[in-house]
Order: C-alpha cells, then sequence, then structure tokens
C-alpha cells in the first residue's frame, strides 16, 4: 500500500492487515462447492450462512455459481443486513440497492411474507439486480425502483417511462419520477396511499469512497496508486459525499413507521462517513434513538465512537 494510504489508516485507526480474506455466503451444499472450487471453505462462526475462501478463487465460472448456490459477499455486508433483524411479514425498504447481494439476502431472510422494495438511482446498476433477482428465482415479494434515494417517496402515484433531460447529477430530484423496472406478484403496494406508515425496516447502505472494500483496493493497481488521493481522500469530493450520506439518511428515516428499526452502514472505515454522519442525524432528531445490534453480541468489532454503533 502507498505512504498516503497508510497514512489513512493511521489516522482512522486501523490495521492493514484487514484487506485479506475474501467472502462468499451459501445455500446448503458446502461439501460439493469445496471441491468445485479445489479450496477448503472456513466457516465464519459469528455470521451464519458465510465462508472464507483465499483471494485468489475464482467463482463466477462455477456450476453452484450459476445455479444460485452461491453468492459472492463481504461479511459486513451480511453483517448489515443481520443487523436489520427481519422478522417474518416486514416490508422492507432498501434505499440503495444495487448491485443486489444484500437485496437477495434480505429475501432469503424475509421467505415466502413481507415485501422488499430496493431503490437505486442507476438504471443499469438496478438492472443488475433484477437479474440477479430471476438468476435465484428470490423475485416474488420484490419490486424495484429507478430513483434518487435523497428524495424517493412512499406515494409513487404514477408509473411511466421517464426520460430525463440532462443527467442524473444534474437535474432536480424533487422532479424525478420513480420508475417501476421489476414488480414481483406477491410484492404489494406499500406505500401507495397516504394512510400507509411506512417500512417495518429500512436499510441505509449508503454511497462511500469504499476504502474498506478489498476488490475497490486492489483496483488501484491498474488505476495506479497516484490516483488515490483524487478518489479517495479528497476533502471535495469526501464533503460532498457525507452530504449525500446525510440526505440518504434522513429520506430513510422519514420512510421508516413509528417503532420500526434502520440500519445505516458504509464500506468505508472514515469517522467522517460514518460516525459523523450518525451523529448530525441524532443531533436533528431528537425523536430518534440508536438501539443495541442484538445479533452482534459475538461478532469481532469493535465499538465506534457512539455508543451503540459498530466497527
Amino acid at each position: 500500500l502507498p505512504e498516503a494510504f497508510i497514512e489513512f489508516l493511521n489516522q482512522n485507526g486501523l490495521d492493514p492487515s484487514i484487506y485479506t480474506p475474501r467472502y462468499i455466503r451459501l445455500k446448503p451444499g458446502v461439501s460439493e462447492i469445496e471441491i468445485e472450487l479445489n479450496c477448503k471453505l472456513d466457516k465464519v462462526e459469528w455470521l451464519p450462512g458465510f465462508y472464507s475462501i483465499p483471494p485468489h478463487i475464482q467463482i463466477a465460472s462455477t456450476e453452484s455459481y450459476k445455479q444460485g448456490k452461491m453468492y459472492g459477499m463481504d461479511a459486513a455486508s451480511g453483517a448489515a443486513v443481520f443487523a436489520l433483524n427481519v422478522s417474518s411479514g416486514d416490508h422492507v425498504l432498501d434505499l440503495c440497492a444495487a448491485p443486489g447481494a444484500k437485496l437477495c439476502m434480505l429475501l432469503d431472510l424475509l421467505g415466502s411474507s413481507g415485501s422488499l422494495t430496493g431503490v437505486d438511482i442507476a438504471k443499469h446498476r438496478l438492472a443488475a439486480c433484477r437479474t440477479m433477482l430471476q438468476k435465484y428465482a428470490l423475485g416474488d415479494r420484490c419490486r424495484l425502483f429507478v430513483a434518487n434515494g435523497t428524495s424517493f417517496s412512499l406515494l409513487p402515484l404514477q408509473f411511466k417511462e421517464w426520460t430525463p433531460k440532462r443527467p442524473w447529477k444534474e437535474r432536480k430530484a424533487s422532479k424525478a419520477r420513480p420508475e417501476l423496472i421489476f414488480y414481483g406478484r406477491h410484492s404489494g403496494v406499500v406505500g401507495l396511499t397516504k394512510s400507509e406508515l411506512g417500512y417495518d425496516k429500512v436499510l441505509v447502505d449508503a454511497e462511500c469512497t469504499h476504502d474498506g472494500s478489498i476488490k475497490h483496493i486492489q483496483k488501484f493497481e491498474d488505476w495506479g496508486w497516484d490516483t488515490l488521493e483524487r478518489r479517495i481522500l479528497d476533502a471535495q469530493r469526501t464533503d460532498i459525499l457525507t452530504n449525500l450520506q446525510l440526505q440518504l439518511l434522513r429520506n430513510g428515516f422519514r420512510l421508516l413507521k413509528i417503532g420500526g428499526s434502520l440500519v445505516y452502514s458504509t464500506c468505508s472505515l472514515t469517522v467522517a462517513q460514518n460516525e459523523d454522519v450518525v451523529e448530525q442525524f441524532l443531533s436533528e432528531n431528537p425523536h430518534a434513538g440508536l438501539q443495541e445490534i442484538d445479533a452482534a453480541k459475538n461478532w469481532p468489532c469493535q465499538s465506534g465512537r457512539i455508543p451503540k454503533t459498530l466497527r
């Protein structure tokens, strides 16, 4: 790792050794997958269904992956989903749904009840979610909207194809209607009337600098390590992102029903994109409160700067 990134890790109290394992999530059938991958799967004891594999192992060409028995998914992403504590019958909102691994995991947890609404601003990335739902045959209770997560509403009363005259980033989010691109036959109509109270659970896994993702960090071998400061450590870009993260959190909470639960997470390791965002949100919303994460009692995590937050 370059000196600039080592300094960044030191400033955030982090050890470079965190960038080591690769994780997968499996449906039943571990032994046959071990034979196919030609490697031993190490069970992640604190995260049901997750295993670590050597980082050089390729899974995309395997039959198990093609048949929907195996997902490539970071353990931290799985932890964010488990933290949401989804129960049978819940109506769940995934406000930053692409590329879809958490979406599929949420649907597995919901089973044959409740519903899941996935939202993302990038149509091509949300189309990848749709492909995953079809591949894993998980779409019956899911609907997908192309929309800005900072302004997505429970009241999308009119769905029609809409082509923006300007790029997404240039137009005002308030004028963009959500575009429904996938509708499962049992996904319901949660939030279509003003009498609806909102979602039981909301996941805001916000856009970030991705500095906590080994797959992202590895890209700098191709991009050039000299671009790291501009892509990750640039203060102006971070300020834009933290403002976006705060807006996503605000809107996710607005869409939550009274007594519901929201999980805010990122794959950044910075305090600015995590504790600082949560702290500012809490200062604006005295009726919001942090809860203990029941599932996290045995997780290998440390407390964040704010009590009841986890790293």
